[in-house]
């Protein structure tokens, strides 16, 4: 970090929550109520609950952008220095669950460059913040770089550096480091570590990697997903003597690992479904002729009956394998091939397929779940695929009631689906593809954002799936999911290989 940023404090925010709660529209109970807090300038807090208790909400409120009347219902008092967030806008920086949502231009130097301009910083400064933030979260590209071009978690650096550039008196962070590697989990959390130390900001993050920011911070505060807090004080307090009873609650407790059902010993691999020899995969940018390439020699025999978990640092072209695999991105070079045991009478080449013969063969779960949603309710949206296969009504109907109570979604069966929390959106997401039944399911970081207990229950589900005769894989930074479920690991680098 330059002497300039180092010298440049900047007054940390005071938070102040009297019987606060917030209810979105057309949801019959608050996501947030009863709560009760006060946050010190410069305090740094790991913000913890289960999935659903309103942690987002509540980082959404903080920085002024949860929405009007027409969106929510309020209760109680909200403030940030005696303001309500949304008079005190550039005061907060919040980095969302999703990247993509809020990277806005086409190059990355740009786009830092956005929320400072916003604030009317004067020009030349503009670009030395940028340089800095850029440099501070690891993203040493061109300030040129396509911003689409990026990984899920290069987005997530990208989205970072915005934040950081605007030097704000309160950090907002939501699972900031979910989509990245183990290494670069490490240097973002040093990166935040710094900034708050060196400026005096107030920092409130959201994760589930409880581990990682437990030295960084000073306080835990745990919300309750009826009204309230379940927890509140120093991390060793709210850890050691109430780990327990916080991980019964879904919060994840470091030593306190999820139950995950134990999964019968495979006497034999099953037939192959997809064949890969010699694959190169990439994607090729918006207004051009020439791919992207993000991974190439690859060999791969996918069989059914078997958990393949891949795996690789960020920008190694896990996502894209992924979607070459599902048939929905053409192979660069070399040969993809379905098996007649997953082509049942089409072409071998699953790029080829229609979209409604993916539907029962190659199921796909994107790495951001509101990307493949497109009903108003959680209940279409789950009858969606079987519809589409024009199954009967009393068999859509009774998927769909089995996903919603499986994945414990049915007490959100009527919500609009982006109105879900992130872990609930993800569940979501994976119910879509279950409820088409395909022979593979390809998941992109299928437990990102999941509590403790419904990280578990769906780890469980996936090893059911497969013992049932599926294949499923799944692109992961997820070191626990990998030990927990997979048969084999794929690993993508510089020095690609297969283990088992």
């Amino acid at each position: 970090m330059t002497a300039a940023f180092r010298s440049a404090s900047v007054p940390g925010v005071h938070i102040r929550a009297r019987d606060w709660g917030w209810r979105h529209a057309g949801r019959a109970t608050p996501a947030v109520s009863a709560l009760t807090l006060d946050i010190a300038p410069g305090e740094r807090v790991l913000l913890l609950g289960a999935s659903g208790a309103g942690k987002s909400t509540l980082l959404q409120a903080l920085a002024g952008v949860l929405g009007g009347e027409e969106e929510g219902d309020e209760s109680g008092s909200l403030l940030l220095d005696g303001r309500r967030p949304a008079d005190a806008r550039g005061r907060a920086g919040l980095v969302l669950q999703d990247p993509d949502s809020q990277i806005v231009l086409a190059r990355i130097g740009d786009d830092v460059a956005f929320s400072a301009e916003n604030l009317g910083i004067p020009r030349d400064e503009i670009w030395s913040r940028v340089s800095w933030a850029l440099d501070a979260v690891g993203l040493d590209l061109p300030l040129r770089h396509s911003s689409s071009a990026l990984s899920g978690g290069q987005k997530q650096r990208l989205a970072l550096a915005g934040v950081l550039a605007m030097r704000p008196g309160l950090l907002l962070l939501d699972e900031p480091t979910a989509n990245l590697d183990p290494d670069g989990v490490q240097e973002i959390r040093d990166v935040v570590h710094q900034v708050v130390a060196d400026t005096g900001a107030t920092l409130v993050v959201v994760e589930h990697r409880v581990a990682v920011w437990r030295d960084v911070v000073d306080r835990v505060i745990v919300l309750d997903p009826s009204g309230g807090i379940l927890a509140d004080g120093p991390p060793g307090i709210v850890l050691d003597r109430e780990g327990p009873r916080l991980a019964a609650s879904g919060v994840w407790v470091p030593g306190i690992l999820p139950r995950v059902s134990a999964r019968p010993h495979r006497s034999a691999p099953g037939i192959d479904l997809l064949q890969a020899r010699g694959l190169t995969v990439g994607r090729t940018p918006f207004a051009s002729k020439v791919a992207s390439i993000a991974a190439s020699g690859l060999d791969l025999d996918l069989t059914e009956s078997t958990g393949l978990a891949v795996s690789g640092p960020n920008g190694s072209g896990k996502s894209t394998l992924a979607l070459t695999l599902a048939g929905l991105l053409e192979p660069v070079g070399g040969s993809l091939r379905a098996t007649e045991a997953l082509a049942r009478g089409l072409t071998p080449e699953p790029i080829r397929w229609k979209s409604r013969a993916l539907l029962t063969r190659l199921g796909t779960v994107f790495q951001e779940p509101e990307h493949q949603f497109l009903a108003s309710t959680v209940r279409r949206e789950l009858a969606i695929g079987p519809l589409a296969l024009k199954l009967a009504p009393a068999e859509v109907g009774s998927r769909v009631d089995e996903l919603l109570q499986r994945l414990r979604l049915d007490h959100l069966a009527d919500a609009n689906p982006f109105t879900l929390s992130g872990g609930e959106k993800r569940r979501l997401s994976v119910a879509t593809v279950l409820a088409t039944r395909p022979q593979v399911l390809l998941l992109d970081e299928p437990t990102f954002g999941q509590d403790a207990v419904t990280w578990g229950e769906l780890v469980s589900l996936l090893g059911e799936l497969v013992d049932g005769g599926s294949s499923v894989v799944t692109v992961t930074h997820d070191l626990a999911l990998v030990a927990a479920f997979a048969d084999a690991e794929l690993v993508l680098g510089a020095a690609t290989a297969v283990t088992a």
